[in-house]
């Protein structure tokens, strides 16, 4: 089977609607996992005590966040340049999960910056630069919501989010361009991490959870949006009778 026959929005809504259930066990099972060896198994901090284990939930939605951008930018990219309605209909699906993460984010960060700063927020270019990435989430939302022909909506939507693309690599390297009072990155591609084993096994398990989570939930949302979209097509008529 070609695997282009799946970039049709009713090819790919009965392979959504099989596949987000095991996503969705998937990110239940590993969450678990990932929550029981960060607060129950993984040893206390020296420096920060207990206070430290919020970062198990802060880090991976940290990640998930820059990531789901690029992401959305990517499949509204591909809808933009090739005119693939699913593109841009996964990049509208993929929007309100990475704003929850940016969210997420930022609140985490503030919980753990109160104890640690001794203040809930700082203008820090990394806390800065991820309430940008906030604002283009929600940006993004807002404008496609705005215009009401959906074609125009994902072309507006999609010259957002890619020009918002810059802000992401601003992100990941603000601890190492500018002088901030948010620590650096303990987990890095080029060097050993700098925490314990079940601290790195514990927030790759809540990464990998989290990632699940937003295909789980991108495919059934989705899976609305095609219907929707595609509401005056035969096939949803036919759908919605069976």
């Amino acid at each position: 089977m070609r695997l282009n026959h799946f970039s049709s929005p009713s090819s790919f809504y009965p392979l959504a609607g099989r596949l987000q259930p095991w996503f969705a066990l998937a990110a239940l099972v590993l969450a678990a996992a990932g929550l029981w060896l960060g607060f129950f198994v993984a040893p206390t901090d020296a420096q920060q005590g207990q206070g430290y284990r919020i970062i198990f939930v802060h880090v991976p939605a940290s990640w998930l966040s820059m990531f789901i951008y690029l992401a959305m930018a990517f499949w509204a990219a591909v809808g933009l340049v090739f005119n693939i309605r699913l593109a841009s209909m996964m990049a509208s699906a993929l929007a309100p999960t990475g704003a929850l993460f940016a969210a997420l984010s930022l609140w985490t960060g503030a919980l753990w910056g109160k104890p640690m700063w001794g203040t809930w927020w700082v203008w820090d270019a990394r806390l800065t630069s991820e309430l940008v990435l906030l604002f283009l989430y929600l940006g993004f939302l807002a404008l496609q919501s705005a215009i009401d022909e959906p074609r125009r909506a994902d072309k507006a939507g999609a010259i957002l989010a890619i020009v918002g693309v810059v802000n992401v690599p601003i992100i990941y390297f603000s601890v190492q361009w500018w002088s901030t009072l948010h620590q650096g990155a303990s987990v890095s591609m080029t060097r050993s991490p700098s925490m314990a084993q079940t601290m790195l096994w514990a927030m790759l398990l809540m990464a990998l959870a989290f990632w699940l989570y937003s295909v789980a939930v991108a495919l059934a949302r989705v899976r609305s949006i095609i219907l929707e979209r595609e509401r005056h097509t035969e096939w949803v008529q036919h759908h919605a009778v069976a």
